[in-house]
């Protein structure tokens, strides 16, 4: 009888192991912290919460994915499609998206604290309570980008482009704008102090400093 409840037990376990193992594995990537996954095709995954902690997507599609609330602190995602997926409330401290694509993309109350956007394509994302903080956006395309009280404190966007973007209520203190685009941007409620400005086009900008030469 004893050896007949344990045969059953591990028959079980297996039979859970074996299906926990298909839904952790999508697209042919292993769902798990510190996975390979780069020039994938995984548009439209459904990765919600997923921990996904220094894994690698290099290069990979996820177009339209959602990865609402995931962890993905210290990923990499240089160079990765992510148009229009869902990143609202994810954790993405130290994320590298050098070169991403985030158009349309949403990251609402995400957590993206001394992240690498540089290059990244950010227009018509919605960042609105956002965390940038000591982000790296240097080139990076934030044309229409909503950042409604984001957190952007020391946030490096020299020559990035924000032409039509809303930041109003965002928290701006020691950012970087030198050499920014920000023609028609709303920087109403905004907190400045310490922001750079040098250089920057401010044609039509709301808020921003009557001269751009700080």
């Amino acid at each position: 009888m004893l050896k007949t409840t344990l045969s059953l037990v591990i028959v079980l376990l297996a039979s859970s192991a074996s299906h926990a193992q298909e839904r952790l594995s999508v697209g042919g990537c292993d769902i798990r912290r510190g996975t390979l996954c780069p020039n994938l095709n995984l548009n439209g995954a459904e990765l919600a919460g997923v921990n996904l902690m220094n894994s690698q997507f290099t290069r990979s599609s996820l177009a339209g994915a959602n990865l609402h609330g995931a962890n993905l602190s210290e990923a990499n995602f240089s160079s990765t499609d992510l148009q229009g997926a869902d990143l609202g409330e994810a954790v993405m401290v130290r994320i590298n998206l050098r070169g991403a694509r985030l158009n349309e993309a949403n990251l609402a109350r995400a957590d993206l604290r001394n992240s690498i956007l540089q290059n990244a394509d950010l227009r018509g994302a919605d960042l609105t309570d956002t965390v940038l903080a000591g982000a790296y956006l240097t080139n990076a395309r934030l044309q229409g980008a909503k950042l409604l009280n984001a957190d952007m404190q020391r946030a490096n966007l020299s020559a990035a482009h924000l032409d039509g973007a809303t930041l109003v209520g965002a928290d701006l203190q020691g950012a970087n704008f030198t050499r920014a685009s920000l023609i028609d941007v709303d920087l109403t409620g905004a907190k400045l102090n310490g922001a750079i400005f040098r250089g920057a086009r401010t044609t039509g900008c709301i808020g921003c400093p009557d001269r751009a030469t700080n």
